[in-house]
């Protein structure tokens, strides 16, 4: 009986043992828990530091890239305005010089350019081909119609000059668009004579000039050039 209570009191002490051993053991497991928890939080503080300095060295640098982004941009439309006003300059001088151009207007022309010989009388009006072309600035006469062609509105002035020769009478009219305006006319007797005229007109563009020889008249030529047309523009309007 003795030797029974002995070995429950033994067991009892181990148990006791046992428990503060597991107490001791858990205190130290989370004294040692706590503490790499504690060391690892210490850490991770230096980092989250890091992380902040280099968001905000990212947040001053997309500033100062934004503020570049829109320096260039301004700089880019200034060129571009300027390159539309060197567009619009250059424009301007080409239409200028268009106008210019335009209003540089003279021509004289003879009516043969080789040879000689009499045109006409023929029965009806006929127009004159000046064919010599001395001078045609602005191309607004044609050698081979013998018109003019106002190239722009202004004041035009015009001469023409005639010769015939023998008993056969000689003249010419100025014509506007098919409309009569003037007359050279010479009835000669004996050898040759000459007649001319002239006429400042309004004209609009497009308007044509041109000079017909009378019916039952002629005009004789050669290389000395009696017979002529000429026009110049005075002014536009």
């Amino acid at each position: 009986m003795m030797v029974t209570q002995q070995s429950s009191a033994d067991r009892m002490k181990i148990i006791v043992f046992s428990s503060l051993l597991l107490l001791v053991c858990s205190v130290s497991a989370d004294q040692t828990e706590t503490e790499s928890l504690q060391q690892t939080t210490a850490n991770q503080h230096p980092c989250l530091q890091d992380i902040h300095a280099v968001l905000r060295e990212l947040t001053a640098s997309l500033a100062v890239l934004k503020e570049q982004i829109s320096v260039l941009q301004r700089e880019n439309q200034d060129h571009e305005n300027k390159l539309k006003e060197v567009e619009r300059q250059k424009t301007e001088i080409e239409q200028l010089k268009q106008q210019l151009k335009a209003n540089q207007v003279a021509f004289s022309a003879a009516q043969f350019d080789k040879g000689e010989g009499n045109t006409g009388p023929f029965n009806t009006q006929t127009t004159l081909t000046f064919k010599h072309v001395v001078t045609n600035i602005g191309n607004a006469y044609n050698s081979h119609t013998g018109m003019f062609t106002a190239p722009v509105r202004g004041a035009y002035h015009f001469e023409w000059h005639i010769y015939g020769h023998g008993d056969i009478r000689t003249g010419a009219y100025l014509f506007r668009n098919g409309d009569y305006i003037f007359s050279a006319y010479e009835h000669p007797t004996s050898g040759g004579v000459s007649g001319s005229n002239g006429a400042s007109l309004l004209l609009e563009v497009g308007d044509q000039v041109y000079v017909r020889l009378w019916d039952a008249t002629r005009v004789y030529d050669n290389q000395n050039h009696h017979n002529t047309f000429s026009g110049h523009l005075i002014f536009t309007m």
